[in-house]
């Protein structure tokens, strides 16, 4: 009796650590973690509130006048397409784009290569109006950027990659995207990825403080990324097994079960 006892005591015992045991950490939770990328002064992240163009932007560029065909050349031609085959569908019209490469240039019909990154849409749009005015007169650009993105992580209630219609998005409004932050958010240290001149910088944020309105790079520019960092609060909560509940159960059934045998014998 006295080792089934000893016996059931110890299953006990392995069944209690089991279900109290951790299964995670801080460590294994929250993201960049390592040393920063690369720490700079914020002045050297201050985009003005403009974006400019870099490699991999999509633009579409629209040369128009009164009399189109005068400017026809300086426009990429649209394509048609039929997405289902068949013959009684009206085709869809596909208008045509430009990708910046990793030079920031485009080939642009008419003038060939053109250096578009760099360039806010002003400073693009009175340089194409420029060279394509040694060739007809009257007539408007208009360019915009189709591909301008954000990406919110972290502790928030709908993390993801956003597409910006216009060219000018805040960091509230990216969260106000991602549904704002969770009560698990840690709202003192979130950070800014951005990419300058080809290499990775980060900011960090103090949402509790009225001054990150005025902050340089409280505007984003496409691409960037925001990380919003579990508090200890979610670190703690992640550190238990999600299953302790059953195994606590199970247990308290097992004790149970061994009462009743220790007491029958």
């Amino acid at each position: 009796m006295r080792q089934h006892s000893s016996n059931i005591f110890r299953l006990f015992l392995l069944f209690s650590f089991v279900a109290l045991s951790s299964c995670g950490s801080r460590k294994d939770l929250v993201y960049f973690q390592d040393e920063p990328i690369t720490d700079v002064s914020l002045s050297e992240l201050d985009n003005n509130f403009q974006i400019t163009y870099k490699p991999n932007d999509i633009l579409t560029i629209d040369v128009s006048a009164e009399v189109s065909e005068s400017v026809a050349a300086f426009n990429l031609p649209a394509v048609a397409y039929n997405t289902s085959g068949g013959a009684a569908n009206q085709p869809t019209v596909l208008r045509q784009t430009y990708l910046l490469d990793p030079e920031g240039n485009i080939e642009f019909p008419v003038l060939g290569t053109v250096k578009m990154g760099g360039l806010t849409r002003v400073e693009a749009t009175k340089m194409l109006k420029e060279r394509i005015g040694e060739y007809v007169k009257e007539f408007i650009v208009n360019i915009r950027l189709i591909n301008f993105t954000v990406t919110v992580l972290g502790e928030v209630n709908r993390p993801g990659a956003y597409t910006v219609e216009g060219e000018r998005i805040s960091l509230t409004q990216a969260l106000g995207l991602a549904g704002d932050l969770t009560i698990y958010g840690k709202r003192n240290n979130v950070f800014l990825i951005r990419e300058v001149d080809g290499k990775k910088k980060y900011a960090k944020y103090d949402l509790t403080s009225i001054n990150v309105v005025n902050s340089p790079v409280y505007y984003l520019t496409q691409n960037d990324v925001i990380y919003v960092e579990p508090n200890n609060a979610k670190v703690k909560t992640s550190s238990y097994n999600p299953n302790t509940g059953v195994l606590i159960s199970a247990v308290s059934t097992l004790a149970t079960i061994a009462a009743i045998f220790i007491f029958r014998n």
